[in-house]
């Protein structure tokens, strides 16, 4: 009696964990020729752990290894020159604590270009190995990221366009008492327009503000929104893109979005794993800071049909029933 009341709830424990696996789903559980497109790869803030991020060296590197589009940050100094940069101080990817130690925590944009372009926004790459899993460096790369400085919007531009690579920025508004406080968008524009030359169907655009005043002015465009919102809404505004943290979107989500021509891209995926989920769920198009290791998948991880999981797990679970009954026959 206490053999089968140890034994009796055991098994029917074990039967139920056996079972799980045949009820689980995953979107690369699919039929045989169901998958679509592998998603374009933007460099988030280029290749940032093969250079330092936000410099010409980190963008060339992403082109180098097949990127299709660029993704950075931009922000405007004290004379409105638009330049890269992700924080709002300069102390974690420039040498101002050298140069400049009593204004560390001076905002970015309160700088002058004519000081901003003598900054060293390299060196600290070398020094603080910012990914755990950072690609070797030769010696003429390492000399190459030492000597990078603050890249200004246009050059940025520029190099996209040369090389035909989407552009995808967050653009920040100016601190107060900043004398482009309220024309940071028109004087963004300016170099967009007249500046760089860069076609305008490459840029995405993702700022809020003013989208009405920018598509009148920029109607080549691709509006892009940063959050997600009912399908009408978008088309009102004419947004054919959507850049999304990856955790907000599912697969219903990007199909019920692609079905209105609203194309998804996902933010920031890094690993072969989490890449293989949004190639399954049907995303357009990933921000990542691993371009060189995602454009070698030639296939999504895990990739099978219902059937290869099926018998996978069947086998898998018999296999463990034999062994059990082995142990308790012995």
């Amino acid at each position: 009696v206490v053999q089968v009341v140890i034994v009796g709830p055991y098994l029917a424990i074990l039967l139920f964990l056996f079972l799980i696996p045949l009820g689980m789903y995953s979107p690369c559980i699919r039929e045989m020729g169901t998958l679509g497109p592998k998603p374009a790869l933007i460099g988030h803030r280029g290749a940032p752990m093969l250079a330092p991020e936000n410099t010409e060296m980190s963008f060339q590197k992403t082109i180098e290894h097949g990127g299709d589009g660029l993704e950075t940050d931009v922000t405007i100094s004290y004379d409105g020159v638009p330049f890269l940069m992700h924080d709002s101080t300069l102390r974690r990817t420039t040498n101002i604590e050298e140069v400049y130690p009593n204004e560390t925590t001076q905002n970015a944009a309160l700088f002058s270009w004519h000081t901003l372009k003598e900054l060293n926004a390299g060196t600290w790459f070398l020094k603080n190995k910012p990914f755990a899993c950072m690609g070797s460096l030769s010696r003429a790369e390492r000399n190459q990221a030492m000597n990078q400085s603050i890249y200004k919007l246009s050059n940025f531009l520029r190099l996209a366009d040369s090389q035909n690579k989407l552009v995808i920025f967050d653009l920040y508004r100016p601190p107060e008492k900043h004398p482009y406080r309220n024309s940071w968008i028109n004087r963004t524009l300016e170099v967009i327009l007249n500046e760089s030359g860069i076609r305008p169907h490459l840029v995405l655009w993702l700022e809020d503000d003013m989208r009405s005043f920018v598509q009148s002015v920029a109607p080549g465009f691709q509006q892009t929104m940063g959050s997600k919102a009912p399908v009408d809404d978008l088309l009102m505004d004419n947004i054919v893109k959507l850049n999304l943290a990856y955790t907000e979107m599912s697969s219903e989500d990007i199909r019920k979005y692609a079905e209105a021509n609203i194309t998804t891209n996902l933010y920031v995926i890094d690993e072969p794993w989490l890449f293989s989920l949004a190639w399954c769920s049907g995303a357009h198009s990933v921000t990542t800071n691993a371009v060189h290791k995602l454009k070698n998948l030639s296939q999504p991880l895990f990739l099978m049909t219902p059937q290869q999981y099926n018998i996978m797990w069947i086998l898998t679970d018999l296999t463990s029933v034999l062994l059990i009954s082995l142990i308790f026959a012995l």
